[in-house]
């Protein structure tokens, strides 16, 4: 437990770097025990129903807060522009204008964050000044929290850690300023930065149609019916963020126009409110009256729409079922505080678990393959008649399903239905340690994220679909194992694109011609699609029914069978034919990408197979075209790579440059065993490369 004198150090530091920095608020974010997420502890300078969507953030979210924990270091967002264009995810819902900094809080371990903003006006890029400043202040709370890292842990609710300043007005002075404001012509309301009113002048309480006792201490749009609407606390939530003024115009009924200009600072905002040059309304009427305000639910302000807005671009990027699990893990969960979820899909009348967050995988295995009818548990009556279920405790859900409470240790549920259109996509639950009552406003976010999370599924069930289709076809036509021959030891490797559904035509093959005999073949189809996948298997077959010619008769007669096929697709392919007691290679090339040999003689070396290339397979015979064969001896203990070009092709880098760095990089690790050396090439030459593009490696080393 964290003990009263840690968190009043913790609070002091973090209201000293908020006065320090001249900033306008700041925040210390801890990382959760049990979860991959960070928690706000703390907040200065800024109400938490403010930053409420923002107040548990995933560590895998691509996000400012979340990088500078991930990659520990700085990260500093000068704009509003700079956030949409480094981080649009988080831009989409947070719109306003202001700079911040994230700085890592690293000490004895990680702790998690500090977060600090500025307003609008602050210059986009940070002097090496503030940048100390920020880094110091970040090492001050470090401290703090060194002095007893086993207490800290993050609390149930954020404290709001308040901003003192020096109160030097005298009591005459506050008389004489209380004079000032009810003497002019204009409303006049002072808010804290929770958005409440703290004084209010009677012009202010005329033009709202309230008597004073009723504004203070309220939020207006809670308090006056004609303010409640999410727009108007927008413009309160703007004014916090950027601390710049604001100013926008309110429709008072019937058909009174009121103009409000809020001026924001780091104690509250100070709000007037005047007529509109348009009002219709006669300055002697008596306003009309205003009903009594009901309390809108809450979690149905602006903080809320903002949420969504964040989860909806994070879904939109999805691509596959995976990537959907863990969006709704990593960024929905910790968004509504839960600690469990479970995503099924409607797959022949039953419920197929697809994803699961928190849960016993004993219990995921009770639980799929549910019959869509089940009296288990809600899912299917839910996913039958597309209406959400909410169960705040045990005792409500055993009520109508005694034995589903029983299946887990969860204390509260919430069961979406994923419809799209008319379709039954799935359901989405999520779960709660801890009995959690759902408020209107919870209940209205959660089901329009379940209309997005089905479209996200929907079109990921469709990719996987057809990316298994599609990709199960390729492994099918590779060699599922390599052939044993005496004198060579063989490692092969197929790496998929990771762009993109489509497939490739990349192969490779090794056949045995005799005990002391083989032949070694890499080739890449023209094109990512089931075409080329197909044609690559045709190639494979005419290249078998023709190996142990010479090479140049192999790729000739394969070229002529892809002319029979009258194929659009052109296919680079490397033939070498290998004699092991001879010691000798045999290559033939149809356009693709020279083989390495690393030999270990006196000094060891990896040299690139000059091969002259004959024509791309696929363009027909026509009179000269031939391929010529070139002969190379294979010392003992020497080491061959075939590899296609997904292995060194990068953009606007010349292609042999690229040839000659795999080389290097061979001969300093060769000497690894033959499968791991594999493993080692393909970990090398991925993060050098654009991964747009299948790769087939084959390795062979005679003994």
């Amino acid at each position: 437990m964290v003990g009263d004198g840690d968190t009043a150090s913790l609070d002091e530091a973090l209201s000293a770097t908020v006065r320090r920095t001249g900033a306008v608020a700041g925040g210390v974010y801890l990382l959760a025990e049990r979860e991959p997420m960070l928690g706000l502890a703390a907040i200065c300078g800024m109400p938490t129903a403010t930053v409420a969507p923002w107040r548990r953030v995933a560590i895998s979210a691509a996000g400012p807060l979340s990088e500078a924990v991930r990659e520990d270091h700085l990260v500093w967002v000068g704009r509003q522009e700079d956030l949409a264009r480094l981080y649009p995810n988080a831009a989409a819902g947070m719109p306003y204008q202001f700079a911040a900094a994230f700085a890592p809080l690293h000490g004895l371990r990680r702790y998690g964050a500090m977060a600090l903003v500025w307003s609008a006006s602050h210059p986009p890029s940070l002097t090496p000044r503030e940048r100390g400043q920020i880094q110091s202040s970040a090492r001050r709370l470090t401290q703090v929290l060194d002095q007893a890292p086993a207490s800290w842990s993050l609390p149930d609710q954020p404290r709001t850690v308040p901003l003192h300043r020096p109160d030097i007005a005298s009591a005459q002075a506050q008389l004489a300023a209380v004079d000032l404001v009810q003497r002019l012509p204009v409303g006049a309301l002072s808010l804290d930065l929770e958005g409440r009113v703290t004084y209010l002048n009677d012009a202010a309480a005329q033009l709202l149609g309230r008597p004073a006792d009723r504004l203070l201490g309220t939020m207006p749009w809670q308090a006056v019916p004609w303010l409640d609407d999410p727009v108007h606390e927008e413009h309160y939530r703007a004014a916090v963020f950027s601390r710049e003024p604001v100013a926008f115009t309110a429709l008072r009924p019937p058909g009174n126009w009121l103009d409000f200009r809020l001026y924001p600072d780091e104690s509250g905002i100070s709000v007037l409110v005047s007529r509109n040059k348009n009002d219709r309304h006669p300055p002697d009427a008596p306003p009309p009256r205003i009903s009594t305000p009901l309390t809108p639910p809450e979690g149905t302000g602006t903080g809320r729409v903002h949420q969504l807005i964040h989860l909806s671009a994070a879904l939109s990027q999805t691509v596959t079922m995976a990537d959907v699990t863990n969006v709704v893990a990593d960024q929905i969960l910790p968004a509504f505080e839960a600690q469990g979820m479970v995503i099924s899909a409607a797959d022949a009348g039953r419920l197929k678990i697809t994803g699961q967050r928190g849960y016993d995988p004993r219990t995921i295995a009770r639980l799929d393959g549910l019959p869509l009818d089940t009296d288990l548990t809600p899912a299917g009556d839910v996913l039958r008649n597309a209406v959400p279920a909410f169960f705040a405790d045990p005792g409500e859900m055993a009520r109508t399903y005694p034995r589903a409470s029983t299946l887990s240790a969860k204390q509260a549920w919430a069961f979406l239905p994923l419809v799209m259109a008319d379709r039954r996509v799935g359901c989405c639950i999520l779960s709660y340690d801890q009995p959690h009552p759902f408020s209107a406003g919870d209940r209205a976010v959660l089901v329009s994220l379940g209309g997005l999370i089905a479209q996200a599924m929907d079109r990921a069930l469709l990719y996987d679909a057809k990316h298994d289709l599609a990709h199960g076809l390729q492994q099918a036509l590779l060699p599922t194992t390599l052939p044993h021959i005496p004198g060579l030891d063989v490692a092969a490797r197929y790496l998929p694109s990771a762009h993109g559904m489509d497939i490739g035509g990349d192969f490779y093959d090794l056949i045995r011609l005799s005990d002391t005999t083989a032949a070694a073949v890499i080739g890449d189809v023209q094109g990512h699609n089931i075409n080329a996948a197909a044609l690559m298997g045709q190639v494979r077959t005419a290249v078998h029914a023709t190996a142990g010619a010479h090479p140049e008769e192999v790729l000739e007669r394969t070229n002529r069978v892809l002319a029979d096929l009258e194929t659009d697709l052109f296919v680079s392919c490397l033939y070498i034919h290998i004699d092991l007691a001879g010691r000798r290679l045999h290559l033939a090339s149809a356009g693709h990408p020279p083989p390495l040999l690393h030999t270990v003689s006196t000094t060891p070396e990896t040299r690139v197979i000059d091969v002259e290339p004959g024509p791309l397979l696929g363009i027909g015979p026509t009179p000269g075209t031939d391929y010529p064969v070139t002969t190379t001896p294979l010392p003992t203990g020497s080491l061959l790579a075939l590899y296609t070009d997904g292995l060194v092709e990068t953009p606007n880098t010349d292609i042999t440059e690229s040839i000659d760095s795999l080389a290097h990089h061979l001969t300093t690790a060769s000497s690894r065993p033959i499968s791991d050396l594999a493993d080692d090439l393909l970990r090398y030459a991925v993060p050098r490369h654009t991964h747009t593009d299948d790769i087939a490696l084959l390795l062979l080393r005679s003994r």
